[in-house]
């Protein structure tokens, strides 16, 4: 009897563990997305049916018939209605708050004449008391329709501008953010007004320049670190300010479509800012934020404290930023031979290059990946010669370093293939060659531009990887534009026809792959986000057209429709 008992019990079980292996109990979504193209950068199936998440998870991604198994009362639904979805875009190198405070300053980003600055500054003054600072961003010289007639260098002088604010110090940043502009109010403050010919010497910078006219006095451009005579007499944000740009820069990612962001160089004030956000549920975009790399004490400091990897996924600090020149536009670049446009002049040198061989090997040593910014050849060449020795003299850290270089805008063709040797990432924004190329090409002569400058498919072919942005506010944050560049290489008005070295074009899938998958992998996230795939975080960006198959010339008129972070709806385009 018993053993029948026992016998009876065995079989019993048996068949219960069949049915539950047969018929296993699926999870419940609590959003369920289908209806339209969902690319999912992901080599296993690049296209899905539909998506379904649980909180702020990818739960499952196929065919909408098994979607529908983890669908409940409970799961919210969202019909595409023919809308495309990507996994969240990656904005992967820019200044966040320069971006919010871009929003709330004078913002020139869109002038075409130093006369249009003059009268945008001449409203602000109406609106500004007697004393009061007006700052702003975003002028451009090369992309104005043409040059004033007392232009000293290609850049303008400062009595107009004086002209009309002559009891308020102006000071204006140039789109790089590697240049500003002074009236004289600005310049009297710093006591660096009409100065007498033996006092020249104070407006020599060593890795900057400020413009001086025939007679030796400054002309208001004050170029890279020369910015520093002038920006440490402005008075600095208060942290009402502060919040209110914060707010202002996730309003504007996520109406952009990006869902994570890496914010190209932040200091300790930033850096209590963003937890104090944290803190109180702002942080509504994951910042992979960069140490900026001037400031000895805040990387001493980290560096005895090691990397920040966010288990929540919000706020990573595992980079230390170094900018070792500066731009094209300046002619702060640092090139190997001459400005073909400024004979005798080869850019500047804005850090010491002991100074990334000595990061480099902190780096390896206490586990940050260094992002050096390099936009001419020179500097490419130097900092790829200071990372490979670090690499040469620590061997056993160097795994899996990621080191970047910023912009990699300019570089020599004996150095293209170093990047992948070397697996050293370019951080690259393509639509800086759609606004700058233009103009570039005065910089530096035709063979330059042709073999060196924005090698992206090269690059791609080499073996590495590439991080696309926009390097916000030099560039406004659109990534359509970036995109629309990526796969054309012609400007924002479409042209040339056929576009610039068109041999560099990425095609469709790499340019996504630049603003998802790839820009994870810059970040050492490509576990956590990049693509749509089961267990990754619930972030994606969806669009008004299918930008993977939509004609070229309708690129730009994507927009985007929505946004969900975290497993929600955080943007949504009011038709």
């Amino acid at each position: 009897m018993q053993y029948r008992n026992t016998l009876f019990f065995s079989l019993s079980f048996l068949i219960l563990m069949i049915t539950s292996c047969s018929n296993p109990k699926k999870e419940s979504a609590t959003l369920l997305i289908y209806g339209g193209p969902i690319y999912t950068v992901d080599s296993t199936q690049t296209t899905v049916e539909a998506v379904a998440t649980k909180n702020n998870k990818i739960l499952f991604a196929g065919s909408l018939a098994e979607a529908e198994n983890y669908k409940t009362e409970e799961t919210e639904i969202i019909d595409l209605e023919g809308k495309t979805m990507t996994p969240g875009l990656i904005e992967g190198h820019g200044h966040f708050m320069g971006l919010g405070y871009n929003e709330l300053n004078i913002d020139l980003i869109n002038t075409t004449s130093y006369q249009e600055i003059v009268d945008i500054v001449a409203e602000a003054v109406k609106a500004a008391e007697p004393g009061e600072w007006i700052t702003g961003r975003g002028w451009h010289q090369s992309k104005w329709d043409k040059l004033p007639a007392d232009a000293v260098n290609g850049f303008q002088t400062h009595y107009k501008l004086s002209q009309v604010s002559p009891d308020n110090p102006v000071y204006l940043s140039h789109a790089s953010g590697h240049a500003g502009f002074a009236n004289a109010r600005a310049m009297e403050i710093a006591g660096l007004q009409l100065l007498p010919k033996d006092g020249i010497d104070k407006l020599h910078i060593e890795g900057g320049e400020v413009m001086r006219d025939k007679l030796g006095q400054p002309t208001g451009i004050f170029n890279e670190r020369a910015q520093g005579l002038i920006r440490k007499h402005i008075p600095e944000n208060t942290p009402q300010k502060d919040i209110k740009a914060f707010e202002m820069a996730v309003a504007a990612c996520h109406k952009h479509g990006i869902t994570s962001f890496h914010d190209a160089g932040i200091g300790t004030e930033t850096i209590s800012l963003y937890q104090q956000m944290k803190t109180e549920k702002k942080l509504k975009v994951r910042l992979y934020s960069m140490l900026t790399g001037w400031d000895k004490d805040l990387i001493t400091k980290w560096y005895e404290r090691g990397p920040l990897v966010d288990p929540d996924n919000l706020l990573t600090i595992r980079s230390v930023k170094l900018n070792c020149d500066g731009a094209l536009g300046s002619r702060g670049a640092w090139l190997l031979e001459e400005y073909t446009d400024r004979p005798d002049h080869f850019g500047h040198e804005t850090l010491p290059m002991e100074i990334v061989k000595e990061t480099a090997l902190s780096g390896l040593r206490n586990g940050f990946q260094v992002c050096a910014h390099a936009i001419g050849d020179r500097a490419n060449r130097e900092i790829l010669d200071r990372y490979e020795a670090a690499f040469i003299e620590l061997p056993d850290l160097k795994t899996d370093h990621r080191f970047r270089i910023e912009h990699a805008q300019h570089i020599h063709p004996d150095d293209i293939p170093r990047f992948a040797a070397l697996g050293v990432i370019p951080a690259m924004q393509a639509v800086h060659m759609s606004s700058d190329r233009p103009w570039a090409i005065d910089r530096l002569g035709e063979k330059r531009i042709k073999e060196g400058a924005y090698m992206w498919q090269d690059l791609l072919k080499s073996g590495i990887p590439i991080v696309n942005g926009t390097d916000v506010p030099v560039e406004p944050l659109n990534p359509i534009a970036s995109f629309y560049a990526s796969v054309s290489r012609k400007t924002l008005k479409g042209l040339p026809e056929g576009g610039y070295e068109p041999e560099q074009k990425m095609t469709r899938a790499q340019a996504l792959k630049s603003y998802t998958l790839d820009a994870a992998y810059g970040a050492f996230e490509e576990k956590i986000k990049g693509s749509i795939s089961v267990g990754k975080l619930a972030d994606f960006t969806i669009y008004t057209q299918d930008v993977m198959q939509v004609a070229e010339d309708k690129l730009l008129e994507t927009e985007i429709a929505m946004t969900i972070f975290d497993g929600k709806v955080v943007y949504h385009k009011e038709e």
